[in-house]
């Protein structure tokens, strides 16, 4: 399965979040699972029980640093099928015809 989540504390405005999700991403990491950090949050692809388990240390991390936090999932589970995290992509850019752009 594919999951994408953001998990960030809510701030002042004068605050900035990179601090706290490189620490959280630092757990992601440390998961061995496949990831992909963008702009508005991380994907990272596995087995159900490992994907939440990832997702609820990230939870963890952040309730027990902050006294609010935002959390968002997006779940997207094909049973029996791995490596989607890029095939997905390349599958859109087949059709397309050529790569499509990515952050580097």
């Amino acid at each position: 399965m594919l999951a994408e989540f953001s998990i960030a504390p809510l701030l002042g405005a004068e605050e900035h979040l990179s601090g706290p999700v490189a620490e959280m991403l630092k757990i992601v990491d440390a998961s061995g699972l496949p990831y992909e950090l963008h702009a508005m949050g991380t994907i990272v692809e596995g087995e159900w029980s490992e994907v939440m388990q990832v997702i609820e240390r990230c939870y963890r991390y952040m309730i027990e640093r902050y006294p609010r936090v935002s959390v968002t999932i997006k779940i997207d589970d094909a049973r029996g099928r791995s490596g989607r995290l890029r095939g997905k992509v390349e599958s859109v850019e087949r059709l397309v015809g050529k790569p499509l752009k990515r952050l580097e």
